[in-house]
């Protein structure tokens, strides 16, 4: 739902559910799915599926994950609160509305909104296979976000915060997100363009995690059999900074992505990806553990077709110790980024280049707004000069990053 200006813009509570179904006929597979559970159209449907795979061509690398990989003894991830269900709608507006107007009383700057916004999730999974698997888990999530606008004689900035959490007690409060929505807005005004230079970029948590999603996408799977990484062929080979370790965890306790069991049914683990600066894993489903010759990750992630790709848990840059404040001092002259701008990214290549906005740094110091900018770099390189990665490690999704300062970039301006 969604508060505008202190009224109620939009307001939503629905109820689904959906079955997808998988089947293979030898090394044939073919995907449907219903939101109608009626025997007799599931019925239909598992028929029409199986004439569906008939058509398909072979694939040696299809077929259900291997018997033995499955488990029944799972351990509580801490993932379902039900005292979600204690707020009601009247209360899950009211937490919209004073996030919204604790943005506006933040600052005299802030004249604008977009809006407030609460959602709640709740879900269960059921997952079944003819290996005789059957395993089931429920999942809770509430998210609080905030849009303002802030206004000055230089023109209008918008910028956001939001906070996200499976449980209701470690969700930030409407106030804290107001504010950091109010300061992230305020900041922003008069922008202004930089000569163009080479100078050391600083990512603050939301635009860190774009980059790490990146690696994400390098180190799937379905990107490495089809020769679509920059990541391709280095197991064990140094392909970031020492100080670098990325993880992909599903059993991290209340996370946002914490499962106990993949669209697959496969058992969910703790993969590290990169590890101390060495590539050690990629993610996989059981399609792509097959071209590969390897182990299926627990990251099979079903899309909207029905069909299994892989898909991240908890994916993340590990927090190091310096607080942000520590990392920006370090920097003589150079960019601290706070969003990320278009698709310019070549994962094959690992060739980088975005439109970015964020403050000068000057003597340590964030100085002025910019914006109209791009930085530009390769993947692999600014992987490697990784200098500093900060305590502040920020989940709002599935994949996180905290504050983390690379050595050089070029930064194209005016």
């Amino acid at each position: 739902m969604t508060v505008r200006m202190g009224e109620v813009e939009t307001l939503k509570e629905a109820v689904s559910r959906n079955l997808r179904v998988r089947v293979f006929v030898g090394n044939r597979t073919a995907t449907s799915q219903t939101s109608d559970l009626s025997l007799p159209i599931v019925t239909s449907l598992v028929d029409e599926t199986v004439e569906m795979a008939k058509l398909t061509s072979e694939d040696g690398s299809g077929g259900l994950p291997e018997a033995e990989l499955y488990r029944t003894d799972f351990p509580n991830l801490e993932i379902n609160d039900p005292t979600w269900n204690d707020l009601k709608p009247e209360q899950r507006i009211e937490w919209a509305r004073r996030a919204e107007a604790a943005a506006f009383h933040a600052d005299p700057a802030i004249q604008n909104s977009e809006g407030g916004m609460f959602e709640y999730v709740r879900t269960r999974t059921v997952v079944a296979n003819t290996h005789e698997f059957i395993g089931a888990y429920e999942g809770t999530e509430g998210s609080l976000a905030v849009v303002p606008i802030a206004r000055s004689e230089a023109g209008m900035q918008r910028d956001y915060w939001a906070s996200a959490s499976r449980r209701r007690d470690r969700i930030e409060t409407p106030e804290e997100v107001g504010r950091r929505a109010a300061a992230r807005a305020v900041r922003r005004l008069g922008a202004r363009k930089v000569k163009t230079c080479r100078a050391p970029v600083v990512f603050d948590p939301l635009a860190a995690q774009t980059l790490i999603n990146h690696v994400f996408q390098a180190a799937s799977g379905d990107a490495v059999y089809r020769k679509n990484s920059f990541l391709g062929d280095q197991l064990g080979q140094e392909t970031a900074a020492p100080i670098v370790t990325i993880l992909d965890d599903a059993r991290m306790t209340g996370g946002l992505g914490s499962a106990p069991f993949d669209d697959e049914g496969v058992p969910t683990q703790t993969t590290p990806v990169v590890e101390r600066g060495i590539l050690r894993n990629y993610l996989h489903s059981a399609y792509t553990a097959r071209k590969l010759g390897a182990r299926p990750t627990g990251n099979g992630s079903r899309h909207a077709t029905g069909a299994v790709g892989v898909g991240p848990t908890n994916f993340f840059l590990m927090p190091g110790e310096p607080p942000p404040e520590e990392i920006v001092s370090s920097v003589q002259s150079g960019l601290f980024v706070v969003e990320l701008i278009g698709f310019g990214v070549n994962t094959v290549t690992g060739d980088f280049s975005k439109g970015a906005v964020g403050l000068w740094i000057e003597n340590g110091r964030l100085t002025y707004p910019v914006h109209e900018i791009t930085i530009a770099g390769n993947l692999r390189q600014m992987l490697c000069d990784i200098e500093m990665i900060g305590n502040d490690l920020t989940f709002i999704g599935q994949v996180a990053a905290p504050t983390m300062k690379i050595r050089s970039m070029v930064i194209s301006g005016e």
